[in-house]
């Protein structure tokens, strides 16, 4: 469905982007995640026609973005960051204003303009004007209006910002339901919502991209899924010099609690598990056990391990 290569934008002496490569297949919902300044939204507007690139190509559903132009635009639907909505128009007003737009016959766009109320959730506002409805609201008449041509690819920027715990879950509930009849791109900083909701994730950083595969096959490469935590009752130059002697135990970094506790936080070899061991040399030298876990990463620790600075 999108097929981008080597995509770069410049500004003067700045390269947003950088030399940006990468395919989304139909009927995925694709996360696109970096930290502010990555380049997502640089990349999403070169993608949807918006900004040309400085050099490279991409295609969606086979037609170039910018050679058939129109032809690519007919087959995508974009939901900016800060959707751009007209408060004085009612809201299925400016549904059908906008289906006019996009080339809808009358009757068509009547038709399409129903259906995306219906699959929005927005019956019960639809008489209301656009600037006394809720941010929540707001945001489902930008999807609507992404949704009213019924294009194959759907692209959000950011479809969640600004909402409360209940609205974003009541959103990402509404994109799940449009991903099993359109491809999804959806650009966000709610990891944990990319981790319940799309099949595949893309992490640009400084305009360039650093990883692409699904959550669970980051998670599982990453070495924070190899951090403990112990607590005990002990020296704490003694046992960590003791617990970094574990085969497979990088690290043993003490944090000093009260009442003579120690936290450790033990840095392991990726795939290995080493609390029988730990446990076995807390047996050992009688020190008093107050907790051992393994930590279990989440998309949130990929997104850290690719972008951090230090």
């Amino acid at each position: 469905m999108i097929e981008a290569s080597h995509l770069t934008k410049r500004y003067a002496r700045h390269e947003a982007v950088r030399d940006v490569s990468f395919s989304v297949a139909r009927g995925e919902i694709v996360g696109f995640l970096g930290p502010n300044g990555a380049g997502k939204t640089t990349t999403l507007r070169m993608l949807t026609g918006y900004l040309p690139p400085s050099s490279g190509s991409a295609r969606v559903a086979g037609f170039d973005i910018f050679r058939q132009s129109l032809e690519a635009r007919r087959r995508i639907g974009y939901m900016p960051e800060n959707v751009p909505l007209y408060g004085e128009m009612r809201v299925r007003e400016y549904l059908r204003y906008r289906a006019q737009l996009k080339g809808l016959a009358n009757s068509e766009g009547r038709r399409r303009v129903g259906e995306v109320i219906d699959t929005c959730g927005l019956d019960s506002v639809r008489r209301k004007m656009i600037k006394t409805l809720s941010k929540g609201f707001r945001q489902r008449v930008g999807l609507a209006d992404a949704l009213v041509h019924d294009p194959e690819l759907l692209i959000l920027d950011e479809p969640t910002n600004g909402l409360d715990p209940n609205q974003i879950r009541q959103i990402r509930e509404l994109i799940r339901q449009l991903g099993t009849s359109h491809t999804v791109l959806i650009s966000t900083h709610i990891l944990h919502e990319v981790e319940m909701t799309c099949n595949r994730v893309i992490i640009i950083d400084a305009g360039k991209i650093r990883a692409a595969d699904t959550p669970a096959n980051l998670i599982g490469r990453m070495r924070a899924a190899g951090r403990l935590q112990v607590e005990l009752q002990a020296d704490p130059e003694i046992a960590a010099a003791a617990l970094g002697r574990i085969e497979g135990i990088r690290r043993a970094t003490p944090e000093p609690l009260e009442d003579g506790w120690t936290r450790f936080a033990l840095l392991a070899e990726s795939g290995t598990d080493a609390r029988e061991p730990i446990a076995q040399l807390v047996a050992q030298y009688g020190w008093p056990l107050r907790s051992l876990f393994r930590h279990d990463a989440t998309l949130e620790d990929v997104f850290v391990e690719l972008t951090r600075r230090d």
